[in-house]
């Protein structure tokens, strides 16, 4: 096995793998919280750390006493407080490695692919269409692979096909369902007025509203896509992967639908919600 001589140190090849692993998921940590209110915290937390090493070697007993307190129970504080960014990390992982995604297993084990997803896009597109020309605001959940049930249990169960009238109808001005998100999965409106998680990415426009926000936070943590009507404009909004596609037409909004829930093999390209805007 090659040593490689630097100085005093002896390192060997396996010691620059470990290196370069630490770096790549390091950064990938950062990627992750950078532009979320969890990264200032994880600053502090350094911060403190930091204050600790420092009066510790100081000599300061009372503060160090004081502070290692707070640091021997840093890791359970650290996964409470990022929970989420934990799970976004682990769906990363589990994505890029689910056997699911793999050749062999597409070739053998999957269905033959169809023309069409399991979804129809039409009746959505077009009452998409009538929304926006009448400026009704709306926001609607179209699922791909992952269980939607948790939010689905936060609105009000429906069941029913999906087809226009519906849809137009329960985001009408004197709808009791039109608040929410109506949520859409294997041909069926599941249920409407459902609470979608909010994103926390400080780095999306000022401009963003509540609506757009929700339906990038969706897209965030699962591989739905998610589709916004503004009431004070009209224009179209579409949400893939923590990524918005503002200010789209129609027929954009059904080319980007079909091209992503009928990429099955595909995994997703981003978990770390950084909800760039796409006009």
């Amino acid at each position: 096995m090659s040593v490689m001589k630097i100085g005093f140190l002896d390192i060997e090849w396996v010691d620059l793998l470990d290196v370069l692993l630490l770096a790549f998921l390091l950064y990938q940590i950062y990627y992750l919280v950078k532009g979320t209110i969890a990264s200032r915290i994880f600053l502090g937390y350094l911060l403190i750390y930091l204050l600790y090493l420092v009066a510790k070697a100081v000599g300061l007993e009372l503060l160090t006493t004081l502070l290692g307190y707070f640091i021997s129970v840093g890791a359970l504080a650290l996964i409470i407080i990022f929970q989420q960014e934990i799970r976004r990390f682990l769906l990363i992982i589990g994505k890029s490695t689910n056997i699911a995604n793999s050749r062999f297993f597409l070739r053998w084990f999957r269905p033959p692919a169809v023309s069409e997803p399991a979804t129809p896009l039409k009746p959505i597109v077009d009452a998409c269409k009538s929304m926006s020309s009448e400026f009704t605001g709306g926001l609607m959940v179209v699922s791909k692979n992952d269980d939607l049930d948790k939010f689905i249990q936060t609105g009000d169960s429906l069941d029913a096909v999906v087809s226009k009238r519906l849809l137009l109808s329960i985001a009408g001005q004197y709808s009791p369902l039109r608040d929410g998100a109506v949520i859409i999965s294997d041909d069926r409106i599941r249920a409407a007025r459902c609470i979608l998680p909010i994103s926390e990415n400080d780095e999306m426009l000022t401009s963003t509203g509540f609506r757009h926000r929700a339906a990038i936070g969706i897209t965030e943590v699962t591989d739905a896509a998610a589709i916004a009507i503004s009431e004070e404009t009209g224009r179209i909004s579409l949400a893939i992967d923590g990524e918005l596609y503002a200010n789209i037409s129609s027929a954009e909004l059904e080319e980007k639908l079909q091209n992503y829930l009928m990429d099955v093999s595909k995994p997703r390209r981003r978990e770390n919600g950084k909800g760039n805007n796409h006009t």
